[in-house]
């Protein structure tokens, strides 16, 4: 028998306050909020091919870095998919009872860290190395992210705020080892058929 812990000592009552709200609220609110949790992490997909396409034009290092993103924000998801096994927190619509907007997911499925606000996040902080105006627009876009995921009734506050500490504290320390080696990385690929992915043929 699994024993998973309970989240809800920690701030139970600030998530069933949201609930709450996101209950009373707008349909036309909750029906935005609940889309963008579901399919929000794909604009996150178009910032990093955005920020890549423009890097091509500036130079091989900097299209390094931007081919780095998608990675290390996958290193991220890993290390929160890892803690989610460790740590085994119930979903707090199970452990509270509560209606919530998205549908309570089956036990096993834990809440902590959230991996919407760590994927989110992580791109966000990742996009900051390639593109400030990007970063800026990935930063809140995952605040908007991490704040869906607890009005939709899917995690804790806790949950979230751990997810984006942890997906942001991943990628930073990945591609600040990654920028010490991205020059010579870049170089060599220039000489190889993936030359394409990291200049703009001339």
């Amino acid at each position: 028998m699994i024993l998973a812990f309970d989240g809800s000592s920690v701030d139970g009552s600030a998530y069933t306050d949201v609930v709450n709200l996101a209950r009373h609220a707008p349909a036309w609110l909750d029906d935005s909020v609940s889309a963008w949790s579901t399919y929000g992490l794909a604009l996150f997909a178009v910032l990093m091919t955005i920020g890549w396409w423009r890097a091509r034009r500036v130079g091989a290092t900097a299209s390094v870095t931007a081919l780095a993103v998608p990675f290390v924000v996958v290193i991220a998801y890993g290390v929160d998919a890892a803690l989610k096994l460790l740590v085994r927190e119930d979903r707090p619509c199970q452990s509270l009872r509560v209606a919530t907007l998205k549908a309570c997911p089956a036990p096993g499925d834990w809440s902590f860290p959230s991996n919407h606000a760590a994927i989110a996040a992580a791109a966000a902080m990742a996009l900051l190395f390639v593109s400030r105006r990007l970063g800026a627009i990935a930063v809140v876009a995952a605040g908007v992210m991490a704040a869906s995921r607890v009005w939709v009734g899917a995690h804790y506050p806790h949950d979230v705020v751990a997810g984006v500490v942890l997906g942001a504290l991943t990628v930073l320390l990945a591609m600040s080892a990654l920028r010490r080696h991205a020059e010579a990385l870049a170089l060599r690929l220039t000489v190889t058929r993936l030359r394409p992915l990291v200049v703009v043929a001339s």
